[in-house]
């Protein structure tokens, strides 16, 4: 499938395999689910399980602006595509 508009790209589209996902999904019962749906979700790819760990652990921190008692409302869980990595 083809880029509509490649000039927007922050990237350029990644060429080599990448194997390894991070699924970011909404926690069960989250309000944000009734603006996304319950069923809402997004994979992130990477090349490599450290690559996808590094970005793992930077999404899920607690950023220094939460409130004390505030918890992540994302669930996120890694994923692996083997057979990209294969080239299949």
């Amino acid at each position: 499938m083809g880029i509509s508009n490649p000039h927007n790209l922050n990237r350029a589209p990644a060429i080599e395999p990448r194997p390894y996902g991070l699924r970011v999904s909404l926690r069960a019962l989250d309000p944000f689910a009734r603006l996304c749906g319950a069923d809402w979700q997004r994979t992130h790819w990477y090349t490599s399980a450290a690559e996808r760990d590094t970005a793992m652990a930077e999404m899920s921190r607690k950023h220094e602006y939460s409130r004390p008692g505030d918890r992540p409302a994302l669930v996120f869980t890694k994923v692996e595509n083997l057979a990209a990595s294969r080239g299949l």
